[in-house]
């Protein structure tokens, strides 16, 4: 494990320079920097107190971190029909996440379930076809490549002027 790359990262995330690190850890930037280049090593004690500024523990931070999947493959998407209209789901266990990446395939003059208002944002961009994007009073039409992008503050839905295929992303999730 490279200890200095790590304390690196972490402060970073946490948008701190080595300056705020070391004046919240009582130690001087100098001694921060050395740490980050693996060029000085820490006592437990000094150690301890870094992490707790960095909002973590020696468990925690030693712990392995398991690697999270970048590449999905056709095989774990998954889909779900509906009257007219299908979902696609294209990362397996995107509602737990902070996005959640859909394709919606829609006959001609078919419309997705109405969605209530919520917390959050879409985006959508049309593959193939043509749909009106309703929110709220406002309808509007979005041809093949185009796309669309609002709050959800209000009810939404799609609807298909002619046989559809629409990338949605959802953030949070609410499929």
């Amino acid at each position: 494990m490279d200890l200095g790359k790590k304390i690196k990262e972490r402060r970073i995330l946490l948008m701190l320079t080595q300056e705020e690190l070391a004046d919240r850890c009582e130690l001087t930037k100098s001694y921060i920097s050395q740490l980050e280049n693996n060029k000085t090593s820490p006592s437990l004690e000094t150690l301890t107190n870094i992490l707790e500024v960095l909002g973590t523990d020696l468990s925690s931070f030693f712990a392995k971190e398991e690697e999270s999947p970048i590449v999905f493959e056709k095989d774990d998407q998954y889909v779900c029909e509906y009257n007219g209209y299908d979902i696609k789901w294209l990362v397996p266990n995107s509602q737990i996440q902070e996005m959640e990446p859909i394709i919606v395939s829609l006959d001609e003059n078919v419309k997705t379930t109405e969605d209530m208002p919520h917390n959050g944002e879409e985006f959508g961009y049309v593959l193939e076809g043509e749909i009106f994007v309703v929110h709220g009073n406002t309808k509007k039409r979005v041809k093949k490549g185009e796309s669309f992008y609002f709050k959800t503050d209000k009810m939404h839905y799609i609807e298909s002027i002619k046989k559809s295929k629409v990338i949605w992303v959802s953030c949070p999730p609410s499929f």
